[in-house]
Parts: structure tokens; C-alpha cells; sequence
């Protein structure tokens, strides 16, 4: 019976080793081939930890170390933690397919214990391009503030650039502006890597001859296209060739008519598969008519190109869009003393434009800010796709022309009765085989003509109408001083037209990989706010729950034993 016994127990150690030995040899064999055939798993239903082929495709490229100096580091409140924590991992995801280009450092600028040195560092941060944010956190129920520099600087061979992480949203609430940065992450990493690593080849242009914005005006949108692509001015002068360079045109805010003959070339231009950004002003009204006298009127524009923008799918109308939702400006009130007493309040003509829609140019976009809009209809057409992108809010009307504007009508409180429109369009993409607008016009001698080569219907192509040219325009001081696009100097806000005109020329110019990032959505699980108020329950069962779950699977794993070795 001993020896019966002792022989079973040989066996159960033979095994036990051979186990042993087995799964060693499987640990080696796994790790080996893991060396050969990398793969990761994303249980997500989202995929947020998977990254893009494009973006994959942008680290592989890199033949040198990417140094990003992350400031976001030390007492954070949790939204930031997360945030923080989303950004390690997808720097992370983004090293291991750059070859181990991508290094990081995370930096707490608030660390420094000497204030002169400290605050002299937030100085160079902002001369840098990052912009501490004040943030309201919630955390609770207790409301508090805390400055912080929620962005990076990338350090790749000479090159500089900053890089902002956190997306502000008018109107937004801390934890929607969180979750919009965490999905853009990605799209902003990317960015950063397509613009520091690649070389720029497609060529874009804003038409001159027209009067259009001048050059201070456009200045900061064009600096941010020049990250990207080459970007020149043009002017068309009756001349042929004169946009045959030029894949994208960018027609800002004309203000006299087109001569017929450039008219005809820029037609054929997009018959023949160039891309153009209207963004048209159709009436003449702008706040320094305002300045001399309260009130003024505001005439359309003849531009000539209504038919143009007929025969391709759509028509500026000859209006104002008016909007409840809208940027202020200060107006004198009365006086106190000698001293005028201002006051805020919304101007109607300044609608702030948001997007329902998924569309990878307006998806998690802030909003536009625009100044004197007018509505547009869309026409149909054959082989032409109309899609919406911008609008006005739900509470909107329309002021024909002639259009009497005066600064009286915010003495009383707005009507919401009066604004019985919603969601008038303002920006609209259109995309297909357009009709030249010549087809039928022309004599057969120019059409046949070689020098010419006449197209009646364009290759598949696109374009966006806006029906606001200062969508574009940033605001110039009298000092000449240029803020950024879409800064607002009163709320002291930046709206998203500098990211919604660079989302457009992306798009027009064929960039889809770029705009699939901004794209991609990721649903944050956030805790109930009212659940948080009243945490002693949540509390507890994180503290019993864990130990209740020890106890019970100790008390069963024990019995177990006892029971085997009973029998």
C-alpha cells in the first residue's frame, strides 16, 4: 500500500515537471515569434487604442527622434488625469510603429518652487505657441479653477512646433471639452508628424484681381495652410494658363465683379478637376459703417458669378441670416460722468454657425464665427451631392435686402417669436460632375479650339460655397497688429474657423486619411454627476465589495482542499 502510494507520488512530480518544462518551452516559443509577428489586441468597441494605417504609415516614416515635451504633469484634477493618461498611451501606440522614434517626457510647469522662475517658464510656454487654460472643474459638487498648459512641444531635428491638446468649445462644459480632446488625439499627433516629417508637393492659391481680403487679413489662415502645402496668390488677368499650377483655389471675399473672360478660364479650371473654397460676401455691410451712425443700409453686391454658383448647385440669396445664438460686441449704454458706460450684448448678424453633422470637416468642431451671412439654397442638378455643413441655430430669421441695419434693435430684449427660421444653411460641399457654364453659350469656334481644350461637364470634382467671407478674415487692430483667426476680442474666445477652413482644404485637396482621424469617435463612460454628489455608497462598496469577494473565494477554495484530500 506504501510503496502503491510512494509510486503515485514519483508519477505526480514527473508531471508536475514535464508541465513545467512544457509551458517554459511554450513562453520561449511565443516570446520568439513575437519578435517575428507583431500584433496587438484592442478589446475596445470603439478600437481607440488602434491607430489609423494612415497614422501607423506617418511614424514608420520618421528617420529620427520626435521629442514631445508634454506639460500636463503633477496635482491634476481626475478629467485631466484621464486626459494625461490618454495621451502616454496613444504616444505610446505611436512608438512602437515609429521604430522607437517617438520619445516623451511629461513636465509639471507648475513644479518650480520659485515663483520668478516658474512664472517666467509659463512666459516662454506661451511665447512658444501653448495658452494656459482656465479650466471650471467639477469635482464634488465643488466648483474650482486651475491654470494649466494642456499642450506639448515637439522637438523634431531643427524644427519646433507647439502642439495643443486641450479643444476649447463656446459654451461647452468641461467634461464635453475633454472628451473631444481625447478624440482628437490622434489627429493632433498625427498633424504634428505630417508636418514636421513631410515634404509639401500640392500647390493652392487665393485669387487676387477682385478686391478680395487683403493680405494682413488672410495672413494667419495662409500661415497655417503653409504648414501643409504650398500656397501661393494668383491672378487670373484673362490669361489662359494662369491656374494650371494650382490644384485649390481660395476666393476670399470679392467685392467686384469678375471679368467674363476670367470667368470663363476659372470655369474650365473646375471642369477640368481643380478645386475652389468660395467664400462670398453677397451684401455690402461691414461695423465701420456702424461707427460714424447707428443705423445704415446694406445693398448685394454685384459680383456676376450668381450664375455660376446656379449652374454648379447652389444660390447666395440676397439677405441676412439673423440668429439669437450669436457673438457680441460692446455698445455705449449711457454715461457715467464724461466716461461712456459699454455694455455686452449679442449681435444678430454675427451668427455663431455650429454642425450636426458626422462630416469629417465640421465633426467635433467648435463654433464659426461669422459676420453679415447671407442664406443659400441648394439647386438641383444632376451628378452633384449637396451636403449641408454649417447652419444657423434654431432660433433665426431672415432680413431681406435692401437691409436696414441699426444698432437700436438691441435697446429691447430680442423676440423669440421673430426668429421663426431654424437651421438656415451657411456652408455647403458640393461634390460630383458639374455642368461648365458655357455649355450651349459658346461659338464652335472655341469650342473646338486647341489652345482652349473645352470641357462642357468637369471631371469628378468638388467644392464648398460659404456664404461669409470673413470666415477667413481675422481681426487687424489700427496698430496693424493680426489676432488669430476666429479670436473673438470682446468674449476673448477663439471660435473654429481657422480649424473648419483647414478642415475644407484638406478635404477639397484630398487629404481623406487626415480628416478619417478627426473623424474617429471615441465614447468616454463617464460617471453619473448626480451619483458623485452623494459618493458614501460608491465609496463603501469599493472598500467591502473587494474584501467580500476575498473571503468568499477563500472559503471556497478551502473547502475544496479539504474535501480532495478527505478522499
Amino acid at each position: 500500500m506504501v510503496k502503491e502510494k510512494n509510486k503515485i507520488s514519483r508519477n505526480a512530480k514527473k508531471q508536475s515537471i514535464v508541465r513545467l518544462i512544457l509551458l517554459s518551452g511554450i513562453l520561449v516559443l511565443v516570446n520568439i515569434l513575437a519578435q517575428f509577428a507583431f500584433h496587438r489586441f484592442d478589446m475596445t468597441q470603439e478600437n481607440r487604442y488602434s491607430l489609423s494605417e494612415s497614422s501607423k504609415d506617418l511614424a514608420k516614416e520618421l528617420d529620427d527622434i520626435v521629442y514631445f515635451k508634454v506639460y500636463l504633469d503633477g496635482d491634476l484634477p481626475p478629467g485631466f488625469l484621464k486626459l494625461k493618461n490618454s495621451l502616454k498611451e496613444m504616444l505610446d501606440e505611436f512608438r512602437i510603429y515609429s521604430d522607437d522614434n517617438i520619445e516623451y517626457e511629461f513636465i509639471d510647469p507648475s513644479a518650480n518652487p520659485d515663483e520668478k522662475q516658474r512664472v517666467e517658464l509659463y512666459k516662454q510656454l506661451t511665447e512658444k505657441g501653448l495658452f494656459p487654460t482656465n479650466l471650471e472643474e467639477t469635482d464634488k459638487g465643488q466648483q474650482s479653477q486651475k491654470i494649466i498648459f494642456p499642450g506639448a512641444i515637439v522637438n523634431y531635428k531643427s524644427l519646433e512646433v507647439p502642439m495643443q491638446i486641450l479643444k476649447s468649445k463656446f459654451g461647452g462644459n468641461s467634461d464635453e471639452m475633454l472628451n473631444n480632446s481625447i478624440e482628437n488625439l490622434e489627429y493632433e499627433i498625427s498633424n504634428i508628424l505630417r508636418k514636421i516629417s513631410r515634404q509639401k508637393s500640392t500647390s493652392i492659391a487665393f485669387l487676387r484681381g477682385q478686391n478680395e481680403l487683403p493680405t494682413k487679413q488672410i495672413s494667419d489662415a495662409a500661415n497655417g495652410l503653409s504648414d501643409f502645402y504650398i500656397v501661393d496668390t494668383v491672378s487670373i488677368d484673362g490669361k489662359l494658363d494662369a491656374l494650371k499650377d494650382y490644384k485649390l483655389l481660395i476666393i476670399a471675399k470679392p467685392d467686384t465683379a469678375f471679368d467674363e473672360k476670367d470667368k470663363f478660364i476659372l470655369d474650365q479650371f473646375i471642369m477640368k478637376g481643380g478645386r475652389v473654397l468660395w467664400l462670398i460676401d453677397k451684401m455690402a455691410m461691414n461695423m465701420d459703417s456702424l461707427e460714424k451712425r447707428n443705423t445704415t443700409v446694406a445693398i448685394p453686391y454685384e459680383l456676376n458669378i450668381d450664375d455660376m454658383l446656379f449652374k454648379y448647385g447652389v444660390r447666395i440669396n440676397n439677405d441676412f441670416v439673423m440668429d439669437m445664438q450669436a457673438a457680441p460686441i460692446p455698445v455705449v449704454t449711457g454715461y457715467v460722468g464724461n466716461q461712456p458706460k459699454q455694455e455686452i450684448f449679442p449681435w444678430y448678424y454675427y451668427p455663431l454657425l455650429s454642425a450636426d453633422s458626422k462630416n469629417p470637416i465640421v465633426n467635433n468642431l467648435n463654433m464659426v464665427k461669422t459676420e453679415f451671412a447671407s442664406s443659400i439654397d441648394t439647386i438641383e442638378t444632376e451628378s452633384v451631392t449637396k451636403t449641408i455643413l454649417l447652419t444657423s441655430s434654431k432660433l433665426s430669421r431672415l432680413q431681406m435686402a435692401p437691409a436696414r441695419v441699426s444698432l437700436n434693435i438691441l435697446r429691447d430684449k430680442a423676440d423669440p417669436m421673430m426668429f421663426n427660421r431654424r437651421n438656415i444653411p451657411i456652408a455647403v460641399l458640393l461634390e460630383g460632375n458639374f455642368n461648365s457654364n458655357y455649355e450651349n453659350r459658346l461659338p464652335t469656334a472655341i469650342i473646338n479650339s486647341k489652345d482652349i481644350n473645352y470641357k462642357a461637364k468637369s471631371d469628378t470634382t468638388k467644392m464648398i460655397v460659404v456664404s461669409d467671407g470673413d470666415v477667413i478674415s481675422s481681426f487687424v487692430s489700427k496698430k496693424g497688429n493680426v489676432y488669430p483667426l476666429g479670436y473673438d476680442r470682446f468674449t476673448r474666445q477663439t471660435f473654429g474657423n481657422k480649424s473648419f477652413v483647414l478642415n475644407c482644404i484638406d478635404y477639397l485637396c484630398d487629404n481623406d486619411a487626415v480628416l478619417e482621424l478627426r473623424s474617429k469617435e471615441i465614447r468616454l463612460r463617464l460617471l453619473d454627476p448626480a451619483k458623485i454628489e452623494s459618493p458614501l455608497f460608491i465609496q463603501w462598496l469599493n472598500v467591502v465589495l473587494p474584501t467580500l469577494l476575498i473571503i468568499v473565494f477563500g472559503l471556497i477554495f478551502a473547502f475544496v482542499r479539504k474535501r480532495k484530500f478527505t478522499n
